[in-house]
């Protein structure tokens, strides 16, 4: 039995899910998860954790192949190459109508959970190119470098780390790889009409410079105290040698990036929040050693010291509860720390939350603590101060303690990865993804193609869609058209029947349980907003519709 407690700490409430386990032959309460500081928000949270918990334990997703989920997307309208009907161009991907819901809702429940529902954090929207010299400041131009190889045997290209040219073998092959040289990732472009030195410009391989180069602006105008985070969403672009594994590695891309400071030494106030967030640790010692990854209390990994910050154990737990809050499978996970020899010229400590793909584990998102190096490159290359007064009134510049970067393609990739269900027996798709994340999130389906069931249907359509993105659909019999549904992720059909038109009723239909439940037309906008919010639970949303009545 799980249950909801509140704990007063410094005099600030905490709320935390616990259950009952039997120890010993007693009943012992045991905490789940941290659900946060509001109690309306903690019931939402904990109904979710309940729900992800029961279907870890009743059902696995279907395991394919990238190549797979790329045929899959091509086929059902999410993502398709480039320009295909001229051959595609490798590392450039288009978004067909279903995909781009399905990235505007994943950047959105970021957004919600980074910006909107903190006060310590706002959003800026840098420009693709920007003034050359940031990159020169940044080092990019300069230090950001890679080693282009070749297989001796095959003649794969790829791109490898300098630290990696001795041990390196072909992943298609297992040869040796040969070098080619070092070459820059960043792509140039020339601005004005006429090209010369003084044009060039670079489409930037980043996001967070312009966060350092607009420090000063952004900290000023928005009246920021710290700690704070500057986050932004936007466009990068890198010239790899071979774009591979659909989206993982493209050309152009898209990230979700937060820059956090702090004044030097500042301690993290929010540390409660992942006392209770278990993920398989990796250091760098352990990989040196080669020993497996130790699931591990992410608290207890920074007071042991193998996370070297507070603030980036913090930020560590909360990405990881990110994911796990829209549906992901914690066992899925694993953080890794960067070895010396792989580390960035700017980073203090780097660690990356990995997931395990069906190419194997694989970075997912990346955790640099930069210090003030970026700051203090900005301000020597520009002359323009990025200090700040302490509460003694003296100047320093502040530090970035962490620096959660996601790929946007990455994050697509996870989300379709963990929700997608093939069904051997009736050899059906069913993708039994977040109804926060999915692209349609209503169909409405009249049973019958007659003008008083296509009436109301259309006037339900109307009134849902100043809320939902929804899809009408009356072609085909009522189960072909429910397939359709689950193999994209709409997690709910509406259907209108004979009893719509008598009682002003219709049935809903879950995606994931089959299950149908018959509400009130005047009820139906408020009850699919809680179900797919996940404030209520689907049988208690309506009456049960028993199985041997459907049509």
């Amino acid at each position: 039995m799980s249950f909801i407690v509140k704990k007063n700490i410094s005099g600030k409430d905490y709320y935390y899910l616990q259950k009952s386990v039997r120890e010993n032959g007693k009943i012992k309460s045991k905490t789940v998860s941290y659900l946060g500081k509001n109690f309306e928000e903690a019931k939402v949270k904990a109904e979710e954790i309940k729900m992800n918990e029961k279907t870890y334990v009743e059902i696995e997703p279907t395991k394919i192949t990238i190549e797979e989920l790329a045929n899959f997307c091509k086929r059902k309208g999410f993502i398709y190459p480039s320009g295909e009907i001229y051959g595609g161009l490798g590392g450039f991907w288009d978004f067909g109508h279903l995909g781009t819901e399905l990235v505007n809702n994943i950047k959105k429940q970021w957004q919600i959970y980074h910006i909107q529902k903190r006060e310590d954090m706002v959003l800026i929207d840098g420009a693709v190119i920007t003034n050359p010299k940031v990159w020169e400041a940044s080092g990019h131009v300069s230090s950001f470098i890679d080693i282009a190889v070749e297989c001796k045997k095959c003649k794969y290209k790829s791109k490898i780390d300098k630290h990696e040219l001795k041990t390196a073998r072909c992943e298609k092959c297992n040869s040796e790889y040969e070098s080619k040289g070092e070459f820059n990732p960043m792509f140039t472009t020339q601005i004005g009409p006429i090209k010369d030195n003084s044009t060039t410009a670079y489409l930037r391989p980043e996001t967070a410079q312009l966060i350092f180069a607009d420090f000063k602006l952004i900290q000023e105008n928005a009246r920021l105290q710290l700690p704070f985070g500057i986050a932004q969403i936007g466009k990068s672009f890198r010239n790899e040698i071979s774009p591979r594994e659909f989206l993982f590695r493209a050309r152009e891309f898209e990230q979700m990036e937060i820059e956090y400071f702090i004044e030097p030494e500042q301690k993290c106030s929010y540390m409660d929040e992942i006392k209770n967030i278990y993920i398989k640790i990796l250091d760098e010692k352990s990989q040196k050693e080669k020993k497996e990854p130790v699931l591990m209390n992410l608290y207890g990994a920074y007071e042991k010291k193998l996370i070297k910050t507070d603030w980036h154990a913090y930020w560590i737990g909360k990405e990881f509860e990110w994911f796990i809050s829209l549906g992901a499978n914690p066992k899925n996970f694993r953080v890794r720390q960067h070895t010396s020899e792989e580390k960035s010229h700017y980073a203090i400590d780097t660690w990356d939350l990995e997931y395990n793909f069906p190419m194997g584990w694989r970075e997912l998102q990346g955790f640099a603590n930069r210090g003030d190096f970026d700051l203090k490159q900005h301000q020597k290359y520009s002359g323009v101060s990025m200090e700040m007064l302490n509460s003694n009134g003296k100047k320093f510049i502040p530090h970035v303690v962490c620096e959660p970067s996601l790929g946007v393609g990455r994050a697509i990739m996870v989300f379709l990865l963990e929700s997608y269900y093939f069904n051997k027996e009736d050899n059906t798709t069913i993708l039994k993804i977040n109804p926060k994340l999915s692209p349609i999130k209503i169909a409405v389906l009249p049973i019958i193609k007659k003008p008083e069931y296509e009436l109301i249907s259309k006037e339900i359509l109307e009134d849902l869609r100043e809320e939902f993105n929804c899809d009408y659909d009356k072609s085909g019999s009522i189960g072909r058209r429910y397939a359709r549904n689950d193999e994209i992720g709409t997690p709910y059909c509406i259907t209108i029947d004979d009893e719509t038109i008598k009682n002003n009723d219709v049935t809903i239909r879950n995606r994931d349980t089959k299950k149908q439940i018959r509400v009130k037309i005047k009820t139906l906008r408020k009850i699919l907003s809680k179900l797919i919010n996940r404030e209520i639970k689907f049988e208690k949303a309506g009456k049960l519709f028993e199985k041997n009545k459907i049509r």
